[in-house]
């Protein structure tokens, strides 16, 4: 089965906005903190944001203040609002849990900030 689904990403312009989407399966997602995690060529992944089952949330120093993680329980989705966006932001943006246990890697959304 699919258990992870990413969508929203595209070609934006330095300043514009994106809003990306992860639709879990509700067994991982109604048990487990959510991330997003980022990797661009040639380096390595990295966590982009995290929210617990709470609400609560953590994000990268380089993305303060301009991204918001938020969830949706009821349709066992996460979002990650992305504002104000960088060319240093472009990468393929993936969800899966935090921390990573041996669950797949969905596709992917790739995300380019370019003029």
């Amino acid at each position: 089965q699919v258990q992870l689904v990413e969508s929203g990403g595209g070609l934006v312009q330095p300043g514009g906005s994106l809003r990306l989407s992860c639709a879990a399966s509700g067994s991982i997602f109604s048990t487990n903190v959510m991330g997003w995690y980022r990797q661009g060529p040639g380096k390595q992944r990295e966590l982009v944001a995290r929210i617990t089952s709470g609400g609560g949330t953590n994000y990268a120093d380089s993305v303060k203040g301009r991204f918001t993680i938020s969830r949706d329980n009821a349709k066992n989705t996460v979002y990650l609002q992305m504002n104000s966006l960088k060319p240093e932001d472009t990468a393929e943006y993936y969800c899966n849990t935090f921390p990573l246990y041996k669950i797949s890697w969905g596709q992917g959304t790739q995300v380019t900030v370019s003029s």
